[in-house]
């Protein structure tokens, strides 16, 4: 048997499939750089669980608990894309090491805060260390594992952040209710520190961009402002809707930054983001897959848990175990099946059917009897979920981050990062809205025809993906379209 280009020597799966075996290092590598992913993605669920016990603790109302949440968005959906270009231009393992660090520094700043605004300080700093660690480590998993090694090494990748999410919510529980809210912050503190020590022997060292990088910090600084006053403004909308004075106000702010960052761009020398590798069609349409496919994603899994508490009188405990079942299928999907369906198909052919699949999860939701038991109104919708989010997420990062040379995959991390959380705000904000709306003028939550415009709105949403993403495949037998540009250009091949 023909050993594979990556190095890695192949073992036999089922029938004619070959699986590739990767060394006991890249393994070991490979764990170090999921457990990053894990750690981001537990830090984001495993504190909201704790808020009841951190406002009774501190003192504080509902507006200061809202920006121990938001803080966190804030820094981490704004900062993701220029970190991931910073990880291009000054070195994937010391961003990588940097973030750790940076993101451990917050969590012992939380754990040990005895102020709201204190621990609002360093939810901030946590998101800073979190968005120069995931697109260091994105960008680092896809120069390392190519080829087949690739697919199953997002996949894990996937897993990982379905892991995070699940184990947040049952483990925030535990702790907070056993050790208080402070231990949801300390325990993944261990985590960072073993992979901080792990990372410098472990990681490939060197800069991969110039030795002597001209940093566009006009460019920067615009870019941060356009995206924070975005995902601001937008979880403004989420709770006093769009017409709000702020609200109006961020989103002006988001639009007049944008139109800067494009401008100074457009005559950097060395930009942040190369506005040439947009001539890609790849990269484009897999940047819009990510935006409204993260809209329709995220939603879900915030208008499941209100609709099993507010349509379906579910007690909040009950309300998280009837959700258990959509990460342990999206855990299953991810490992068992995604990487052969990876080969198979390809990411484009992935995330079309994942992204169909999400839809028909929320058309069952929608238009499911609610008279009917949890079995048939929502577990069936709830599985369908998890398998379309699981075929459809890893798919549309690795179209991304395939469209770009190797020496922009940190920054194509960071665009596949950000512009899934970006999505994600709005998505939630608008479909809530939505439902809100059908609801009545005067409701507090939303009712069940409120859900159902929600969920259809959603569907909509990722269908209208779905057809997005039909223009990246081409019939089979054809050369695919997720060939990586040339390198000595920096930009990508016409296409």
């Amino acid at each position: 048997m023909r050993a594979p280009s990556d190095g890695s020597a192949p073992i036999t799966g089922g029938g004619n499939a070959t699986i590739p075996f990767v060394s006991p290092r890249r393994r070991l590598l490979l764990g170090l750089l999921v457990s990053a992913q894990l750690v981001v993605m537990l830090d984001t669920s495993i504190v909201n669980v704790a808020l009841p016990s951190i406002q009774t603790d501190l003192g504080t109302g509902p507006v200061g608990l809202t920006w121990v949440v938001n803080a966190y968005v804030l820094a981490f959906g704004g900062l993701l894309l220029l970190s991931g270009r910073a990880a291009d231009l000054f070195g994937r393992r010391r961003m990588f090491i940097g973030g750790l660090g940076v993101f451990t520094a917050g969590t012992l700043v939380a754990a040990l805060s005895s102020d709201v605004w204190l621990l609002v300080t360093a939810r901030v700093v946590q998101g800073a260390g979190a968005a120069a660690l995931s697109p260091a480590a994105m960008s680092l998993l896809v120069l390392t594992f190519p080829g087949r090694a690739r697919a199953r090494a997002m996949s894990v990748w996937g897993a990982a952040s379905a892991v995070g999410g699940a184990t947040g919510v049952v483990a925030g529980g535990v702790l907070a209710g056993s050790l208080g809210w402070r231990a949801n912050f300390l325990v993944t503190v261990p985590i960072t520190l073993a992979a901080a020590a792990l990372a410098w022997r472990v990681l490939p060292s060197g800069v991969t961009g110039p030795r002597r990088p001209r940093f566009d910090g006009l460019g920067a600084a615009m870019l941060v402002l356009a995206t924070v006053a975005l995902v601001h403004g937008v979880l403004g909308a989420a709770q006093g809707g769009w017409t709000a004075l702020p609200v109006l106000a961020s989103l002006v702010a988001a639009v007049g930054s944008s139109a800067g960052f494009l401008m100074i761009e457009r005559r950097a020398t060395e930009p942040i983001v190369p506005l040439g590798l947009f001539r890609s069609r790849v990269l484009t349409i897999g940047v819009a897959a990510a935006f409204l496919g993260g809209a329709a994603r995220a939603s879900t899994f915030v208008l499941t848990a209100l609709y099993l508490q507010q349509a379906l009188d579910m007690a909040p405990t009950r309300a998280g175990l009837a959700m258990v079942p959509t990460s342990l299928i999206g855990f299953a999907v991810s490992l068992a099946a995604l990487p052969r369906l990876l080969h198979a198909f390809g990411p484009q052919r992935m995330m079309v059917a994942g992204l169909a699949v999400l839809a028909g999860g929320h058309l069952w939701l929608a238009y499911a009897p609610s008279s009917s038991s949890y079995l048939v109104a929502v577990l069936p919708g709830l599985a369908l979920v998890a398998v379309g989010v699981a075929l459809s997420f890893t798919p549309t990062t690795m179209v991304i981050t395939g469209a770009v040379p190797e020496t922009h995959t940190g920054l194509a991390a960071g665009l596949a990062g950000s512009m899934s959380q970006i999505g994600a705000a709005v998505g939630t904000a608008t479909f809530i809205s939505l439902g809100t709306s059908a609801s009545g003028a005067a409701a507090q939550t939303l009712s069940r025809t409120g859900f159902s415009i929600a969920f259809t709105a959603a569907a909509a949403v990722a269908l209208a993906t779905a057809l997005l993403g039909v223009a990246l495949v081409r019939p089979r037998g054809l050369t695919a379209v997720s060939s990586r540009p040339a390198e000595h250009t920096g930009l990508p091949r016409g296409r």
